[in-house]
């Protein structure tokens, strides 16, 4: 767990550099230092819907790099969160998503209603929704 919250920290500093998680002896649980606030640690369940995706954003790429130690992870997807962030905080997580592909060449799928993304993402998979509950696949 010290391990993945060391890499997730990584990550997140090139995020945000507002937070760090810290693995906290009660319940193992997990809280989070506020670097803003007077280093103040506090739940992460305290944190905003966009707060919290960006976090987990960092758990999520930090587990995927400790899998593919001992694997070859050649795909990772992200589903949703992106609504929740804001224009600044929406473009540095898309940021990290392309500099990770082309770092790792892994692909990676983001599942998301975010018009804005379709800007950035060159392929896409479109889910059209179609008549008596058919659905059309269209790739862009």
């Amino acid at each position: 767990m010290l391990h993945l919250i060391d890499l997730a920290n990584l990550r997140l500093s090139k995020l945000s550099d507002r937070y760090l998680l810290v693995h906290s002896d009660i319940e193992s649980d997990l809280t989070i230092t506020d670097l803003y606030q007077g280093n103040i640690k506090r739940s992460v369940k305290t944190l905003s819907g966009g707060e919290s995706f960006i976090v987990s954003l960092a758990l999520a790429l930090s587990l995927a790099d400790m899998a593919s130690q001992n694997v070859k992870l050649e795909s990772l997807f992200i589903d949703e969160g992106f609504g929740t962030l804001d224009a600044e905080t929406l473009e540095t997580a898309i940021e990290t998503l392309e500099r990770l592909q082309s770092e790792s060449n892994r692909t990676i799928g983001v599942i998301s209603h975010v018009e804005s993304l379709k800007e950035r993402i060159t392929t896409q998979i479109r889910v059209i929704k179609g008549t008596g509950g058919y659905a059309k696949i269209e790739v862009v």
